[in-house]
């Protein structure tokens, strides 16, 4: 590993060095081989994965440290927060000279656990391992996963569980919450912290006239990206707390999340969500939430009084480029997907009749997509109860296309409409025989889930493209894990 420490030349105001403490007898689960090869891992390196990923050897380049932060949780103040079951054990330069973190999950209790024991269990360790690596092969930015190890030590939550560890890596684990931290906590450390923030991830700005509001503005706009990816592949956070969401649009801390299969956009996939806040179709206005609530947490960095109204209105303005962001992305993303001319006045709208279809008829929304691509409107129509709707759609869909290029329009649809999403129910079999110490179903969708874009008949299981008959309970995610 090529190693580029940097967080810990921060004020030790803001982390706690301790080293992780491993569990008992811990023992392979699976290794992501070709993220190791991205990260400049070597042969000596890989073959120590289980120890690096059980928290068993750390590095002398970097003492591993928790990172204290605060945030809005379920749009309440929750105070003081942080690492409190994570620990960065070092940050490393990939191939592309990028520096990476490397957080190794479960290692144990730290000064900001809280009630916690500093643990994670198997299930919720497969579930952030898979989801990570199949939103990255969907070309949606987050986390991903080295590996993981399971263990012979039992976690107590709702029953007792394995416990388990899993080596995370993201190009950033500065949270919006960090601020709120910084703000509420240490207010001497924002300007230092926001500058290192900036020449760290947003070097660019450091050009601008008012680097700052630049700052400001790209993160915002990346946010935007991010939640625009998301809702294209029917992905939902579940935990959009002002603490999951980082400064560079990664997805990041993702525990009860979902992808959604029927297409029910107020689909509450987080069981612990009792007001349905973080829903599907709400990740847009509470990405809007929490970025207004960052931005009150920069107006500090403005010391002259004199200046200081002008400097809150030029924040609000940095705020304004959320939603013309976020339409572009998801707009154009949602024409390609339907196989429409981004350009033409009509294309939302015939793709927003679609999903009143899919809504109304409660269709599965990414395996209609490909039925949609492969031109199989008979099999779509034979699901409607409404079959007039579905034809008065596809009589604006086809005089859409008509004058259109309609090869190359295909050839994008390809690239838009995965076949594969990872489904509840396809983790929780993968996990159930985890907790037997068989890893191959793991192994067969972390494969799948590589290529999502391309059939794979030697790989895929019936169940891997539909959802669970209606007469069979769901499988329940909540923030227990």
């Amino acid at each position: 590993m090529q190693f580029n420490p940097r967080y810990n030349t921060l004020s030790p105001k803001l982390y706690h060095h301790q080293q992780p403490v491993p569990l008992k007898n811990p023992r392979a689960g699976h290794f992501n081989d070709q993220l190791a090869d991205e990260l400049n891992w070597s042969e000596a390196d890989k073959s120590a994965w289980v120890e690096i990923c059980s928290g068993q050897k750390t590095f002398t380049e970097f003492e591993p440290l928790a990172m204290v932060y605060a945030g809005h949780q379920f749009g309440q103040w929750a105070g003081q927060l942080g690492d409190g079951r994570g620990l960065l054990i070092t940050q490393i330069l990939d191939k592309k000279n990028q520096t990476i973190d490397l957080h190794l999950k479960g290692a144990g209790s730290t000064p900001y656990s809280r009630m916690g024991d500093g643990r994670a269990v198997l299930r919720s360790v497969v579930r952030e391992y898979l989801a990570g690596h199949a939103l990255n092969a969907l070309g949606v930015p987050s986390s991903n996963a080295v590996g993981f190890t399971s263990s012979d030590q039992g976690i107590q939550r709702e029953k007792l569980e394995r416990g388990a560890m899993m080596l995370r890596t993201s190009d950033c684990h500065i949270r919006l919450g960090h601020f709120e931290w910084i703000n509420q906590y240490q207010p001497e450390l924002l300007e230092e912290f926001t500058q290192k923030s900036i020449e760290w991830h947003y070097p660019e700005c450091l050009e601008a006239d008012q680097p700052i509001l630049a700052f400001a503005t790209r993160v915002i706009q990346r946010t935007a990206v991010m939640i625009a990816k998301w809702q294209l592949v029917g992905f939902a956070h579940g935990v959009m707390n002002t603490d999951n969401l980082n400064i560079t649009g990664t997805t990041l801390d993702f525990g009860p999340y979902g992808f959604m299969e029927r297409f029910r956009p107020n689909w509450i996939n987080n069981h612990s969500d009792y007001n349905g806040r973080y829903t599907y179709q709400q990740q847009p206005s509470i990405a809007h939430w929490n970025l207004w609530n960052w931005l009150n947490n920069l107006i500090p960095l403005e010391k002259d009084a004199s200046k200081k109204q002008q400097f809150k209105e030029d924040l609000a303005q940095c705020l304004e480029h959320f939603e013309p962001t976020f339409l572009e992305h998801y707009k154009l993303g949602l024409s390609l997907k339907m196989g429409l001319p981004g350009f033409h006045k009509d294309s939302f709208d015939c793709a927003m009749a679609f999903l009143r279809i899919l809504q109304s008829e409660q269709l599965d929304y990414t395996q209609s997509f490909i039925r949609l691509q492969e031109k199989q409107y008979d099999v779509i129509k034979d699901d409607c109860l409404d079959r007039r709707q579905f034809e008065e759609f596809l009589i604006q869909y086809q005089s859409i296309r008509e004058h259109q290029d309609i090869a190359e329009l295909d050839v994008e649809m390809v690239k838009a409409n995965p076949r594969y999403i990872l489904r509840n129910h396809m983790a929780q079999r993968a996990i159930e025989l985890a907790e037997g110490h068989d890893f191959s179903e793991v192994d067969r969708l972390f494969k799948l889930l590589n290529k999502p874009f391309i059939h794979q008949p030697e790989l895929e299981k019936s169940e891997d493209l539909a959802p669970l008959p209606t007469d069979v309970p769901e499988v329940m995610v909540s923030c227990s894990s």
